[in-house]
């Protein structure tokens, strides 16, 4: 078991990798969030993650828009 300045050294080399593989993978929760968000309602340009949720909100915000294609088939 590593003490006193050895620990201090492994712990910055330690968090000197993790920064550099934090870099190169570019993973944030914005990027991930951003990823999930696949449909894009054509009425408001809202981008949502599903096609229930999208369906659930064609209804409940675009209630007089006739229903798309795509969401005929779609149980909410």
């Amino acid at each position: 078991m590593a003490r006193g300045h050895q620990k201090f050294q492994s712990q910055q080399t330690n968090a000197k990798k993790q920064a550099e593989i934090k870099k190169s993978k570019g993973h944030t929760q914005k990027t991930a969030a951003k990823a999930a968000l696949v449909y894009t309602c054509i009425s408001g340009w809202t981008q949502l993650p599903g096609m229930k949720t999208f369906k659930q909100h064609f209804e409940s915000k675009h209630p007089k828009s006739p229903t798309p294609s795509e969401l005929l088939g779609v149980d909410a």
